[in-house]
């Protein structure tokens, strides 16, 4: 009886293929380049006296990060074109100013809102500050505390939304990873199967072989010794026909 495929070959076959699976899954982790120590960001909003291009303003001061400072500007302008409002220009030197923006739990009456910004590269965090001016007065805890909190949760909110942004997009990258991680291992979950019912069937067939070859042997013999004994039937037979004359 002849196997399909000779065994060590096969056998060598199993072993290459694990291994590339294994390179395959160690690449694609490392090629995901997440590699995340966790760290606790709070974010806190503080009453300051800020310098911006139209003076010195009392303001509410936060910090945003995992960001760099043109996106978290971005970021500032879409929130406030989010709100009715007449202009929003951005100045170089890293401010932005929201003209008669209209805050709604604020009553009909229009604010313009003046925001600075100032990276730091080597953390990637983002120093905030903004300034409401109601119109002639500048916001502050002490002149009005419920436009004040308000605008603390407006500011904070911002903040934390922001820097977890980045976070999260790195999560989904990792969700993906892991999916073609998971994806792959069920993947060499059903070869590793695959290729140990292959071993068992290849190890029924030695099994059939060994006892098909002892069987053979067995029968060869057995037909060696026929053939002897009909040889020796015809050389009695010649015998007989040479005795004839």
């Amino acid at each position: 009886m002849l196997l399909s495929k000779p065994i060590k070959p096969y056998l060598c076959d199993i072993r290459m293929k694990n291994i590339k699976i294994m390179k395959r899954l160690l690449l694609l982790a490392l090629s995901s380049g997440i590699f995340i120590t966790t760290q606790a960001q709070n974010i806190n909003v503080t009453e300051q006296n800020v310098l911006f291009l139209n003076g010195q303003q009392p303001a509410l001061v936060t910090m945003v990060y995992n960001n760099s400072m043109s996106t978290v500007m971005d970021k500032w302008k879409s929130f406030l074109k989010s709100y009715k409002n007449e202009k929003i220009k951005a100045d170089k030197s890293g401010e932005i100013f929201g003209d008669n923006v209209l805050i709604k739990d604020w009553g009909n009456n229009p604010v313009d809102i003046y925001a600075r910004f100032e990276e730091n590269k080597a953390d990637q965090s983002v120093k905030l500050m903004v300034a409401f001016d109601l119109g002639g007065a500048y916001l502050t805890s002490s002149g009005d505390a419920a436009k004040y909190s308000s605008a603390e949760g407006l500011v904070k909110n911002f903040a934390i939304e922001t820097t977890k942004a980045p976070v999260a997009d790195k999560k989904k990258d990792a969700e993906k990873v892991l999916s073609r991680l998971e994806s792959d291992r069920e993947s060499q979950e059903k070869s590793i199967k695959s290729l140990k019912s292959d071993i068992e069937s290849y190890k029924d067939k030695i099994s059939k072989a060994e006892k098909d070859i002892e069987k053979g042997e067995s029968d060869l013999s057995k037909k060696k010794s026929e053939i002897d004994a009909q040889r020796t039937t015809i050389q009695l037979l010649n015998s007989q026909i040479e005795g004839i004359k």
